[in-house]
Protein backbone atom coordinates (compact mmCIF):
# COMPACT_ATOMS: atom_id res chain seq x y z
CA UNK A 1 0.00 0.00 0.00
CA UNK A 2 1.06 3.67 -0.43
CA UNK A 3 2.69 5.44 2.66
CA UNK A 4 0.23 8.20 3.73
CA UNK A 5 3.41 10.55 4.17
CA UNK A 6 3.69 10.76 0.62
CA UNK A 7 0.33 11.68 0.06
CA UNK A 8 0.50 14.10 2.58
CA UNK A 9 3.97 14.95 0.62
CA UNK A 10 1.65 15.74 -2.52
CA UNK A 11 -0.91 17.99 -1.13
CA UNK A 12 1.87 19.63 1.03
CA UNK A 13 3.40 20.87 -2.30
CA UNK A 14 0.47 22.02 -3.59
CA UNK A 15 -0.49 24.33 -0.98
CA UNK A 16 3.30 25.60 -1.35
CA UNK A 17 2.56 26.02 -4.82
CA UNK A 18 -0.78 27.41 -4.44
CA UNK A 19 0.06 29.86 -1.44
CA UNK A 20 1.89 32.78 -3.34
CA UNK A 21 -0.82 32.82 -5.75
CA UNK A 22 -3.63 34.00 -2.61
CA UNK A 23 -0.58 36.55 -1.89
CA UNK A 24 -1.13 38.60 -5.11
CA UNK A 25 -3.72 41.12 -5.57
CA UNK A 26 -7.06 39.89 -5.91
CA UNK A 27 -8.55 42.47 -7.76
CA UNK A 28 -5.64 42.00 -10.65
CA UNK A 29 -6.26 38.02 -11.05
CA UNK A 30 -9.50 38.77 -11.43
CA UNK A 31 -8.94 41.40 -14.16
CA UNK A 32 -6.40 39.35 -16.38
CA UNK A 33 -8.71 35.96 -16.01
CA UNK A 34 -11.51 37.70 -16.96
CA UNK A 35 -13.33 37.05 -13.60
CA UNK A 36 -16.31 39.52 -13.04
CA UNK A 37 -19.59 39.99 -11.46
CA UNK A 38 -21.82 37.35 -13.34
CA UNK A 39 -23.94 34.18 -13.39
CA UNK A 40 -21.72 31.29 -13.00
CA UNK A 41 -22.18 28.24 -15.65
CA UNK A 42 -22.50 24.55 -14.63
CA UNK A 43 -23.39 21.94 -16.17
CA UNK A 44 -22.45 17.85 -15.97
CA UNK A 45 -20.26 16.17 -18.66
CA UNK A 46 -20.07 12.12 -19.40
CA UNK A 47 -16.68 10.67 -21.53
CA UNK A 48 -15.87 7.62 -23.53
CA UNK A 49 -12.40 6.41 -24.35
CA UNK A 50 -9.46 4.67 -24.45
CA UNK A 51 -5.89 4.61 -22.81
CA UNK A 52 -3.19 2.67 -20.72
CA UNK A 53 0.07 2.65 -18.78
CA UNK A 54 3.32 3.94 -20.31
CA UNK A 55 6.72 2.98 -19.27
CA UNK A 56 7.34 -0.45 -17.48
CA UNK A 57 3.68 -0.42 -16.67
CA UNK A 58 3.06 -0.63 -20.34
CA UNK A 59 5.09 -3.47 -20.83
CA UNK A 60 2.65 -5.93 -19.42
CA UNK A 61 -0.53 -4.15 -19.77
CA UNK A 62 -2.51 -3.08 -22.88
CA UNK A 63 -5.16 -0.24 -24.23
CA UNK A 64 -8.42 -0.36 -22.28
CA UNK A 65 -11.62 1.44 -22.38
CA UNK A 66 -12.54 3.98 -20.30
CA UNK A 67 -16.10 6.12 -19.15
CA UNK A 68 -16.62 8.93 -16.72
CA UNK A 69 -18.99 11.77 -15.87
CA UNK A 70 -18.21 14.77 -14.60
CA UNK A 71 -19.69 18.05 -12.82
CA UNK A 72 -18.17 20.97 -14.60
CA UNK A 73 -18.38 24.68 -13.55
CA UNK A 74 -17.06 28.44 -15.64
CA UNK A 75 -16.68 30.97 -13.24
CA UNK A 76 -15.65 32.66 -16.14
CA UNK A 77 -14.55 32.91 -19.52
CA UNK A 78 -11.35 31.75 -19.34
CA UNK A 79 -11.39 29.55 -15.95
CA UNK A 80 -13.29 26.30 -15.60
CA UNK A 81 -13.35 23.58 -12.93
CA UNK A 82 -14.33 19.95 -12.85
CA UNK A 83 -14.60 17.28 -10.33
CA UNK A 84 -15.28 14.08 -11.57
CA UNK A 85 -15.00 9.89 -11.90
CA UNK A 86 -13.52 7.66 -14.23
CA UNK A 87 -13.61 4.17 -14.31
CA UNK A 88 -11.29 2.53 -16.75
CA UNK A 89 -11.02 -1.45 -17.26
CA UNK A 90 -7.31 -1.78 -19.01
CA UNK A 91 -5.94 -5.27 -19.74
CA UNK A 92 -2.98 -7.15 -18.55
CA UNK A 93 -0.73 -8.98 -21.02
CA UNK A 94 1.62 -11.20 -18.63
CA UNK A 95 2.89 -14.24 -19.25
CA UNK A 96 3.13 -14.82 -15.39
CA UNK A 97 -0.75 -14.81 -15.57
CA UNK A 98 -3.34 -16.37 -17.08
CA UNK A 99 -5.54 -15.09 -20.26
CA UNK A 100 -8.39 -13.16 -19.64
CA UNK A 101 -7.00 -10.68 -16.42
CA UNK A 102 -7.86 -6.84 -16.01
CA UNK A 103 -6.94 -4.01 -13.55
CA UNK A 104 -10.14 -2.08 -12.57
CA UNK A 105 -9.04 1.64 -12.38
CA UNK A 106 -11.41 3.62 -10.18
CA UNK A 107 -10.54 7.03 -10.35
CA UNK A 108 -11.70 10.44 -9.03
CA UNK A 109 -10.18 13.87 -9.51
CA UNK A 110 -9.86 17.72 -9.52
CA UNK A 111 -8.91 19.66 -12.40
CA UNK A 112 -8.74 23.36 -13.05
CA UNK A 113 -8.50 24.66 -16.83
CA UNK A 114 -7.51 27.27 -18.64
CA UNK A 115 -8.79 28.47 -21.92
CA UNK A 116 -10.51 31.38 -24.18
CA UNK A 117 -13.65 30.81 -25.43
CA UNK A 118 -13.26 31.81 -29.62
CA UNK A 119 -16.39 33.08 -31.43
CA UNK A 120 -18.98 31.79 -28.46
CA UNK A 121 -18.43 28.61 -29.90
CA UNK A 122 -14.64 26.79 -29.76
CA UNK A 123 -12.88 26.96 -26.33
CA UNK A 124 -9.12 25.06 -26.86
CA UNK A 125 -8.11 24.37 -23.54
CA UNK A 126 -5.75 23.39 -21.01
CA UNK A 127 -5.72 21.77 -17.43
CA UNK A 128 -4.30 20.14 -14.22
CA UNK A 129 -5.32 18.69 -11.18
CA UNK A 130 -5.18 16.26 -8.44
CA UNK A 131 -6.92 12.46 -8.32
CA UNK A 132 -6.63 9.39 -6.60
CA UNK A 133 -7.41 6.07 -7.41
CA UNK A 134 -8.22 2.52 -6.49
CA UNK A 135 -6.71 -0.27 -8.57
CA UNK A 136 -8.59 -3.66 -8.35
CA UNK A 137 -6.35 -6.45 -10.11
CA UNK A 138 -8.31 -9.65 -11.73
CA UNK A 139 -8.04 -12.37 -8.79
CA UNK A 140 -6.29 -14.78 -10.96
CA UNK A 141 -3.73 -12.42 -11.74
CA UNK A 142 -1.98 -12.39 -7.97
CA UNK A 143 0.34 -12.51 -6.35
CA UNK A 144 1.41 -10.72 -9.13
CA UNK A 145 -0.80 -7.84 -9.52
CA UNK A 146 -1.68 -6.39 -6.28
CA UNK A 147 -5.00 -4.11 -5.55
CA UNK A 148 -3.43 -0.60 -4.45
CA UNK A 149 -4.38 3.08 -4.00
CA UNK A 150 -2.06 5.45 -6.74
CA UNK A 151 -2.30 9.40 -6.34
CA UNK A 152 -2.23 11.13 -10.08
CA UNK A 153 -1.40 14.62 -11.30
CA UNK A 154 -3.48 14.69 -14.52
CA UNK A 155 -2.00 17.44 -16.89
CA UNK A 156 -4.98 17.63 -19.95
CA UNK A 157 -5.43 19.41 -23.22
CA UNK A 158 -8.41 19.39 -25.45
CA UNK A 159 -11.00 21.45 -27.59
CA UNK A 160 -14.97 21.98 -27.10
CA UNK A 161 -17.27 23.10 -29.38
CA UNK A 162 -21.16 24.52 -28.19
CA UNK A 163 -23.89 24.67 -29.71
CA UNK A 164 -26.64 26.12 -27.46
CA UNK A 165 -27.02 24.53 -24.33
CA UNK A 166 -25.15 21.31 -25.33
CA UNK A 167 -21.08 20.74 -25.36
CA UNK A 168 -19.16 18.27 -27.44
CA UNK A 169 -15.15 18.06 -26.78
CA UNK A 170 -11.62 15.94 -27.30
CA UNK A 171 -9.47 15.55 -24.96
CA UNK A 172 -5.67 13.69 -24.23
CA UNK A 173 -4.87 13.49 -20.43
CA UNK A 174 -1.32 12.58 -19.37
CA UNK A 175 -1.42 11.58 -15.71
CA UNK A 176 1.91 11.84 -13.66
CA UNK A 177 1.43 8.52 -11.02
CA UNK A 178 2.68 8.55 -7.88
CA UNK A 179 5.12 5.48 -6.13
CA UNK A 180 3.39 2.54 -8.18
CA UNK A 181 3.57 -0.88 -6.73
CA UNK A 182 0.62 -2.06 -8.60
CA UNK A 183 3.19 -5.17 -10.30
CA UNK A 184 6.99 -5.73 -10.70
CA UNK A 185 9.25 -6.11 -13.26
CA UNK A 186 9.48 -9.41 -14.66
CA UNK A 187 12.38 -11.34 -13.22
CA UNK A 188 13.49 -9.01 -10.55
CA UNK A 189 11.92 -7.32 -7.42
CA UNK A 190 11.42 -3.62 -8.58
CA UNK A 191 8.25 -2.15 -8.70
CA UNK A 192 7.05 -1.16 -12.47
CA UNK A 193 6.97 2.49 -13.20
CA UNK A 194 5.27 4.47 -15.62
CA UNK A 195 2.61 7.28 -15.90
CA UNK A 196 -1.17 7.07 -17.91
CA UNK A 197 -2.05 8.64 -21.07
CA UNK A 198 -5.72 8.68 -21.88
CA UNK A 199 -7.90 10.19 -24.71
CA UNK A 200 -11.37 10.63 -25.08
CA UNK A 201 -14.44 12.46 -26.51
CA UNK A 202 -17.09 14.19 -24.11
CA UNK A 203 -20.60 15.55 -24.23
CA UNK A 204 -22.51 17.54 -22.21
CA UNK A 205 -25.09 20.45 -21.44
CA UNK A 206 -24.83 23.65 -19.74
CA UNK A 207 -26.88 25.10 -17.29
Amino acid sequence: MKKTSMMAGVVAVGVGIAAPAFAVDATQVGSRLGLQEQEVEAGLDVRAGLGGFTGELDDETGVGPLFGITAVAQPAPLVGVEVGYEGQRIPIDDVRVGDGQHIWRNNGSVLGKLGPVVKERWHPFVGAGLGLSYLDSSDSAAPYYRNDWQTEIPLAAGLDYRAGNLFAGVRATYRVLGGEELTTVPGTSDDAKGSLFNGNVTVGGRF
